[in-house]
C-alpha cells in the first residue's frame, strides 16, 4: 500500500468511495452526493491549507483522510476536524489506521493542538477505531441531525496533538511540512 497527496484527477475515484456513505448511512449527514466537479472544488480548497491523502495498492485507491478547521473564527485555529473514508471491501486491513497516523503526524507537525472527529451515529465501528487512535468522546449531541427516516446522534470525539502554550505559533500550511507522513524531509 501506497500513501499519497491526492491529485484533482483521484476526484471521480474518491467520491466512489464516498457515494455509499452518503446514500447508505448516517455517517455523514450528506443527504445528495456531491458532483465530480463539486468533490474536486472541495478538495482544492481543503489543500489550500490540509492535507488530503489517499491510500492505494495496485493504482487502485483504498481510502482518503483529510481535515480542515473546527471553526473558521481566527481563536480556533488551533483545532482542526479530521474526516476519513475507506472503500467498503477494505475495512478491516489497516488502511484507516494507515491513513489516519500519517494525518495525525501531519496535523502535529502543522502546530494543531487538538483534532475532533464527528461522527453522524449509530457508528460503533468509527467509534472504536477513534478510541483506538486514541480520541476519548467529548460529547454527544442527541437527535442532531434527521436522515433515512429517523434523528441521529453526533458525536465528538477529540484527541490532543501537541500541548496548549501560552501564546501559541499560528498552525503553518502543509505545502510548510511537505511530506505525505509528516516526517520531516531529507
Amino acid at each position: 500500500m501506497t500513501l499519497r497527496i491526492a491529485t484533482p484527477g483521484d476526484a471521480q475515484e474518491l467520491l466512489a468511495i464516498y457515494m455509499p456513505y452518503v446514500t447508505g448511512s448516517c455517517y455523514t449527514f450528506e443527504t445528495e452526493p456531491p458532483t465530480v466537479e463539486q468533490f474536486r472544488e472541495r478538495m482544492s480548497g481543503i489543500q489550500s491549507f490540509f492535507p488530503y491523502l489517499v491510500l492505494e495498492e495496485s493504482g487502485e485507491i483504498l481510502g482518503y483522510a483529510y481535515a480542515h478547521f473546527f471553526h473558521e473564527r481566527r481563536a480556533y485555529q488551533w483545532l482542526c476536524e479530521t474526516t476519513i473514508y475507506v472503500r467498503e471491501d477494505c475495512r478491516r486491513r489497516g488502511c484507516a489506521s494507515q491513513l489516519y497516523g500519517a494525518l495525525l503526524r501531519i496535523l502535529a507537525a502543522q502546530g494543531f493542538c487538538d483534532a475532533v472527529a464527528v461522527l453522524g451515529c449509530p457508528n460503533e465501528p468509527s467509534e472504536r477505531f477513534h478510541e483506538r487512535m486514541g480520541f476519548s468522546l467529548a460529547m454527544t449531541y442527541e437527535g442532531a441531525g434527521y436522515k433515512q427516516g429517523m434523528w441521529h446522534d453526533v458525536k465528538y470525539y477529540v484527541r490532543r496533538l501537541n500541548p496548549r502554550k501560552d501564546q501559541p505559533c499560528d498552525p503553518v500550511p502543509f505545502a510548510a511540512i511537505g511530506r505525505p507522513d509528516g516526517r520531516p524531509g531529507d
